[in-house]
């Protein structure tokens, strides 16, 4: 299976995350790369990404910004430093030089241009710190006592049948819901 992996990587012009790895890049434990995501091939060695940590569809990590090559001659590069126990919402971009501390949620659609510190979340582009971790825990945590959990029979990984999708299609018409 790697080696399909790696040649469907490579007809799209991206690289795995075991390529980008012997090229320098250093991640820890219980790293989820979805679909989509591009980390900085052409300077992956400046990633450092530790355990825990998922990062969802479409998130761009760049160690470099050509916006002034045209003008210096030069790109800036900078090392891009992720700690442990990190989400990065889907569609969100993390500039060079950055660093996110450790327990942190990046939101969906986020630019992070500086760094965010640990135990908090940020969202918005640029990226601002608008909560604690703890705070936005409590407050989801509050909010799951009233709403609807499902199991894992109903995602595609189960084979969630159809009946189930549109009875939880109508219970979520007018609110959040939670999801093994």
């Amino acid at each position: 299976m790697g080696l399909i992996k790696e040649l469907l990587y490579r007809i799209r012009g991206e690289f795995t995350t075991e390529q980008l790895i012997k090229m320098g890049m250093k991640v820890g434990k219980n790293f989820k790369r979805l679909h989509g995501v591009i980390l900085d091939p052409g300077h992956c060695w400046l990633i450092e990404i530790g355990e825990n940590v998922t990062i969802a569809p479409r998130v761009h990590i760049l160690c470099h910004d050509a916006s002034t090559k045209q003008f210096l001659g030069y790109t800036k590069i900078g090392r891009v430093n992720i700690g442990n126990n990190v989400f990065i919402g889907a569609e969100s971009v993390v500039l060079p030089g950055v660093t996110v501390g450790d327990n942190v949620v990046i939101g969906a659609n986020s630019t992070v241009t500086h760094d965010i510190p640990s135990n908090s979340v940020a969202v918005g582009s640029p990226a601002r710190v608008i909560s604690t971790l703890d705070a936005y825990v409590e407050k989801e945590r509050d909010r799951m006592k009233t709403a609807p959990s499902y199991g894992e029979d109903y995602t595609l990984r189960q084979a969630v049948s159809m009946e189930k999708r549109m009875e939880q299609k109508d219970a979520l018409s007018d609110k959040i819901g939670y999801i093994l």
